[in-house]
C-alpha cells in the first residue's frame, strides 16, 4: 500500500485558470500536484477533448453539444481554449492524469484509450467513472489501471470488481472512514477521495487513511502534506 497521499488536481486549478485546459494543468503542476485529474469527452468526428459538461455552454458561453461538433468546430467556436487529450498528454510530460469520462460510450473509450496508447501514456494514465464507463475501458485496454468511482457505500458486486479489476475505490469523501480505508487496504485495494477542498476535510481524510486526495485547492493540500511528492505510484 502506498504510505504517503498523492495530491490530485481536480481540472487542473479551477479557482485560478479555467478548467480542463492546458494552463491550468501547468498550473496545478506549478502548485504541487502529483497527478492532474481531467474529463474527456470525444467531439462528433472522434477527437477526445478536455471537457466536463456535455455542451459549452458554462465555459465557454456556446449552448451547444460538444457531440454534436467536429474538433475543428469546436476549435474555432473557443479560440483553440479547449485542449485535446493528445495535447494535454503531451503538455504534462511524465506526470500522471486520472481521466474521468462523463457521458462514456464504447466509441468515445476506444478513441480515448487510443489516443493514451499511441501516446505512449499508458503507464502514468489512470481511469475513473463508475461502472458503465469502467467496463468499458477494461473491455478497451485489459492492462489498464482503473480507479472504480463510488457515490455510496454499499460494497460492490464480487461480479463487477472480477470484471472490472479496480486497483482504486474512487469515493465520495463525506463517505470515508477509517473503518472503510482499513476494510479496502486489507482487500489489498488503494483508496481515493473527491473532491475536498477544506483544510479540516483534507486532515481528516489523511488521518483515517486514504491513498490519494482530488481537490481543487492543490496547493492547500500540499502545504498539509508537506513539499514532498508521494514515493508510491498514484
Amino acid at each position: 500500500m502506498a504510505t504517503t497521499v498523492t495530491a490530485v488536481a481536480h481540472r487542473g486549478d479551477p479557482y485560478r485558470v479555467r478548467e480542463n485546459t492546458l494552463s491550468s494543468i501547468r498550473s496545478a503542476l506549478d502548485r504541487g500536484a502529483d497527478a492532474v485529474e481531467i474529463d474527456v469527452r470525444v467531439t462528433r468526428d472522434g477527437v477526445p477533448v478536455l471537457l466536463h459538461d456535455a455542451t459549452l455552454k458554462r465555459l465557454w458561453g456556446h449552448d451547444l453539444r460538444l457531440d454534436r461538433l467536429t474538433h475543428e468546430e469546436l476549435t474555432g467556436l473557443t479560440a483553440g481554449g479547449v485542449p485535446t487529450l493528445r495535447d494535454a498528454l503531451l503538455a504534462a510530460g511524465s506526470h500522471r492524469f486520472m481521466v474521468d469520462l462523463p457521458g462514456s460510450t464504447d466509441a468515445s473509450v476506444r478513441e480515448t484509450v487510443g489516443v493514451v496508447r499511441e501516446c505512449g501514456a499508458g503507464e502514468r494514465v489512470y481511469y475513473c467513472a463508475g461502472s458503465e464507463a469502467m467496463l468499458r475501458v477494461r473491455a478497451a485496454d485489459p492492462s489498464a489501471e482503473i480507479a472504480l468511482t463510488r457515490t455510496t457505500l454499499a460494497p460492490p458486486r464480487p461480479a463487477l470488481l472480477d470484471a472490472v479489476r479496480p486497483r482504486w475505490l474512487n469515493y465520495r469523501f463525506g463517505l470515508v472512514d477509517r473503518e472503510l480505508t482499513d476494510r479496502l487496504h486489507r482487500d489489498g485495494v488503494l483508496v481515493s477521495a473527491w473532491t475536498a477542498d477544506t483544510r479540516r476535510t483534507m486532515r481528516r481524510l489523511v488521518r483515517q487513511g486514504v491513498d490519494s486526495i482530488t481537490t481543487n485547492r492543490v496547493d492547500i493540500l500540499r502545504d498539509i502534506l508537506g513539499n514532498s511528492s508521494p514515493t508510491a505510484s498514484a
